[in-house]
């Protein structure tokens, strides 16, 4: 991959990384599915007005506006807001191993001893930091366990559906998951319209930073790289997401490192690794004279 074009995944990278700390800033200011139900209004707001779906679309659409958007968004922001931002993100990156067992229950998918193994390997650095001080309460844990599995029911509702434009999907996805979101404020929450106009930087700048840099140009960004490059080239970046958010919480938020969360984290990274990268093709290339 070309410098440029690597620095533009990197950065993508950085940017959802710090999406996670501007999440924890932004919850302290106002609830949690307050601050979503604005995210989403921004998103559908930019992007609704100029893209389009069909009506065979709409239906995946509705579907993956309750999983994705009423769903893995909103547990997300709730578990986070009593959770470290680096162990947050090490465990919503357990969607991955549960996309990859779903796949095989469902879409008859074949596991193979590498990808057992990489779950094995993620699942295992859950039970380290568990065992660590950095675990957040039970219910935040809960919380952005289930998340994790919402984003991976919400990967293979994606995989069925017919194509759709990333960018069209993320605002469609907020417009239809706004009614929702703000059900669960109204009924979960209180003090919206106080939180509102007491809020300051930090709780509107989550909602903008979120929806524009997080959603839309992020978003927009990595779906380019992965245009002009192999997926194999381009997916593996991520595995530096859940690392670059440990490094911003112990720098921006003064989140202790302690020994459990960086071996729960390097077993996470790990399991995630042996399941996405094609280490036997590499392996392969390596032994070639």
């Amino acid at each position: 991959m070309p410098l440029k074009d690597l620095s533009i995944g990197l950065g993508v990278i950085a940017i959802w990384a710090l999406n996670i700390i501007v999440i924890k800033l932004g919850v302290a200011e106002m609830p949690p599915l307050l601050v979503m139900v604005l995210r989403f209004m921004l998103v559908a707001a930019l992007v609704v007005p100029f893209t389009r779906i069909t009506r065979d679309q709409l239906r995946w659409v509705l579907l993956l506006s309750v999983t994705f958007g009423g769903l893995h968004f909103p547990l997300l922001f709730v578990g986070l807001e009593h959770a470290e931002a680096g162990t947050g993100a090490l465990l919503v990156q357990m969607g991955t191993p549960f996309a990859t067992l779903l796949a095989a229950l469902f879409l008859k998918e074949q596991l193979g001893p590498r990808r057992i193994a990489g779950l094995v390997l993620a699942f295992g650095g859950v039970v380290v930091l568990a065992g660590g001080p950095s675990l957040p309460p039970p219910l935040s844990t809960a919380l952005l366990l289930a998340s994790a599995l919402a984003w991976a029911v919400s990967t293979l509702i994606i995989k069925l559906a017919p194509p759709i434009p990333p960018l069209t999907l993320t605002g469609w996805i907020a417009l239809f998951a706004t009614p929702l979101v703000a059900l669960g404020s109204a009924l979960f929450e209180s003090g919206q319209w106080q939180a509102i106009q007491h809020a300051g930087w930090a709780g509107w700048g989550a909602v903008v930073y979120t929806a524009v840099m997080s959603s839309i140009a992020a978003y927009g960004l990595w779906y380019r790289l992965l245009q002009k490059h192999p997926v194999n080239r381009v997916v593996p970046l991520t595995l530096l997401m859940p690392v670059f958010a440990v490094a911003l919480g112990v720098w921006l938020l003064d989140d202790p490192l302690g020994l459990h969360k960086v071996v729960g984290g390097l077993l996470v990274v790990a399991g995630l690794a042996v399941i996405n990268l094609p280490l036997r093709r590499w392996w392969r290339i390596r032994r070639t004279p």
